[in-house]
């Protein structure tokens, strides 16, 4: 693949926050499958709806998040907000498949979805590496292009 194009907007982050996030999700899945709870994954698909659907400025995790980066004061760089939402609508379906999987006992499967959350959220905790722009390069760009 030659080029990866993100959805684009003019709305501007800092680059730590969704980064910070991403690692909170990490955990917050982890601990999940550790005590089963339902909850926990509940609250995680609550946080990604609001990242996903609302003009909120922080949901929880990205509460959270902020606080981190303010505390250990690291470094801001502003980056596009609009691949952070559409990750977060990704980050949303996953959510609702871990849930639904989850519910009807279908175990292995809700890990296998939560396995690829972890990973694309590990991605963007560690190389600030976005696996929603390649999606939307793959997914959702060629319904465009037409």
């Amino acid at each position: 693949m030659k080029n990866i194009f993100c959805p684009i907007s003019t709305e501007r982050i800092n680059e730590q926050v969704p980064r910070i996030t991403a690692l909170l999700v990490m955990l917050m899945v982890i601990v999940g499958f550790a005590l089963q709870s339902v909850m926990v994954f509940t609250f995680l698909l609550a946080d990604f709806g609001i990242r996903a659907f609302t003009k909120m400025k922080f949901s929880p995790l990205s509460c959270a998040a902020y606080w981190v980066t303010r505390v250990f004061n690291l470094p801001e760089k502003k980056i596009d907000k609009a691949p952070k939402i559409f990750a977060a609508r990704m980050g949303f379906a996953m959510m609702l498949a871990i849930i639904s999987l989850f519910v009807f006992d279908l175990y292995t499967a809700s890990k296998v979805v939560a396995g690829i959350l972890v990973f694309f959220a590990g991605l963007e905790f560690a190389i600030a590496f976005c696996a929603g722009c390649t999606i939307y390069t793959l997914l959702v760009l060629p319904f465009y292009k037409n």
